[in-house]
């Protein structure tokens, strides 16, 4: 077998590692896209790896060479979400900002994957410290980071005063939507948007 000056095998450096071989990002992402469809259609309950490998198609040795539960592969998806985050909206007014944010949110949550998945992770989360902290940073963390952008301008605009609550605007923004898109499951209803925009901005304090 050839070898160069040094004395190493250029084709050996050249092979696919044994073992540890490279993790294909192509499967990786078809069975994150799978966890979704698995927990739309069973939950988490019932969600298992080798229905999220079929649906994926892959074998279950791909799911468990990078994850070693379906707990562990639920929790990279939610944080994955939460990493991608939602950019803050700047559209030069606070009324303007929480109408965009509403508008984004509300069709986020009519997905009928979302409408499905959240309400069944939140159950679970309960029973499941991990998965709740997952899912705290997934669903309110990144979304507290949103807020703060949105308050922080208004305030440097001199709309909002500057001891204004973040926590209370995002529970503001995000509360009305969940509890009528996801718990009560009631359609919104035309100027809905744009009456709850309204009684945000004014409940903030925007002058």
């Amino acid at each position: 077998m050839a070898k160069d000056g040094s004395g190493s095998d250029p084709a050996a450096a050249r092979r696919t590692p044994a073992g540890a071989a490279v993790l294909r990002e192509d499967k990786t992402e078809a069975i994150r896209a799978a966890v979704f469809e698995e927990l739309a259609a069973v939950g988490f309950a019932r969600m298992s790896i080798e229905g999220i490998a079929r649906r994926a198609g892959v074998g279950k040795t791909a799911v468990y060479r990078r994850w070693r539960s379906k707990l562990h592969l639920v929790l990279d998806v939610v944080s994955a979400v939460a990493a991608a985050g939602l950019p803050a909206p700047d559209t030069g007014s606070l009324r303007g900002d929480v109408r965009m944010l509403l508008e984004v949110a509300s069709r986020a949550l009519r997905h009928p994957m979302a409408s499905q998945i959240i309400p069944d992770l939140l159950a679970e989360a309960a029973r499941s410290p991990e998965l709740a902290q997952a899912l705290r940073t997934a669903l309110h963390d990144s979304q507290e980071g949103v807020a703060a952008a949105v308050v922080a301008r208004a305030v440097e605009r001199g709309e909002l005063p500057a001891d204004v609550d973040t926590r209370l605007a995002l529970d503001l923004l995000t509360g009305p939507l969940y509890w009528r898109l996801l718990v009560v499951r009631d359609a919104l209803p035309k100027g809905y948007l744009d009456a709850l925009a309204a009684s945000v901005t004014a409940a903030l304090g925007a002058e």
